[in-house]
């Protein structure tokens, strides 16, 4: 096991790429290559971010949670697109949000300890 893979922070990111994976199956075709495509890159890099600066100094690990931080704001402005579009529910959007609200706070807290 890799180091990065004990953090909490990036365990939840996993918890929440599953999620979006399963939701996006559900958006129509035509925007396979549009929003389906915007947010599976964009969940997919809070997670990459999080393993690729674990290792890394602090600085450099600072700069890869920010990262992560405005993928996750770029997630949560597609989940705004999805809903208003109708793909998704306005259940499925609360869920969600709360989810990436709670590894937005763990990347808040990490940065803060890395900080110290």
């Amino acid at each position: 096991m890799f180091k990065f893979e004990e953090l909490k922070v990036y365990q939840r990111s996993l918890d929440i790429i599953d999620d979006i994976y399963n939701l996006t199956e559900k958006f129509p075709k035509k925007e396979m290559f549009v929003l389906t495509s915007q947010l599976l890159r964009a969940v997919n890099s809070i997670a990459l971010n999080i393993a690729e600066g674990a290792n890394s100094t602090n600085k450099v690990f600072n700069n890869h949670l920010r990262i992560a931080n405005d993928s996750l704001k770029e997630c949560i402005v597609c989940l705004t697109i999805a809903r208003r579009r109708k793909y998704i529910s306005t259940e499925d959007d609360t869920k969600l949000r709360t989810q990436f609200l709670v590894v937005a706070k763990m990347i808040t807290n990490l940065k803060k300890y890395l900080n110290k």
